[in-house]
């Protein structure tokens, strides 16, 4: 048996298909995408599928907690990322449900959207739920540990705003609506000037309003 017989044969997929050797990051990028579709997954968790709402639906209500306010179905349409039109069927959806209302806009072609009482209960069980399920994840990490993950998740988060702002740049819009839009702002610490995403936007030249609560649609 010569050396080339001995050679161990490339691997195949079930269709068998010969597989090309992965890159030599290939594991950790593997490992990030399955913590965010875990993440994606836990972050909504069980009180948004008890109230029988989608993702798009249970971030619609977190981003109007702090980010849209009584803002209009415009406002609420970049945040989470729909167009016009579903962005409407979104609040009469909501609307139907009581967990929103409709109110005059600043002109008379426009509707300011509200959270009713009872969609501002739900909108903070799902941020705190979203909370609870990420806080979770770290079990078993010391604190010099969590600090260093806190420093790499900056990092990461910037990069992400980053090239968001460069799609939008192109004309593109980025798919899932603002990056920060089931955030806590405070949390972030975005008032204080924390926030890696708000900070990006800074540094690529994109001005954002000087108040406590800065426009969120940053990427």
């Amino acid at each position: 048996m010569n050396a080339s017989e001995t050679q161990q044969a490339p691997p195949v997929n079930l269709y068998g298909e010969r597989m090309d050797q992965p890159h030599e990051d290939a594991r950790l990028v593997n490992l990030l995408g399955a913590l965010a579709v875990g993440l994606t997954d836990a972050a909504v968790g069980d009180v948004a599928a008890h109230s029988e709402l989608d993702h798009t639906a249970a971030a619609a209500l977190v981003a109007l907690l702090d980010f849209a306010g009584s803002g209009s179905v415009q406002r609420l349409s970049q945040l989470v990322g729909l167009s016009h039109s579903g962005s409407v069927r979104l609040v009469n959806r909501l609307a139907d449900a009581g967990l929103v209302e409709r109110r005059p806009g600043a002109d008379a072609r426009t509707l300011a959207v509200r959270l009713t009482r009872r969609g501002r209960a739900l909108a903070r069980r799902i941020r705190a739920g979203r909370h609870a399920a990420i806080a979770a994840m770290l079990t078993g990490l010391s604190e010099q540990e969590c600090e260093r993950l806190a420093a790499d998740c900056e990092v990461l988060v910037a990069n992400l705003a980053s090239a968001r702002l460069a799609k939008r740049a192109a004309g593109k819009r980025p798919s899932g609506g603002a990056l920060c839009r089931m955030c806590d702002p405070l949390a972030c610490q975005r008032p204080d000037g924390r926030c890696p995403a708000a900070s990006a936007a800074l540094r690529t030249g994109r001005r954002l309003r000087a108040d406590t609560h800065p426009d969120p649609v940053v990427s």
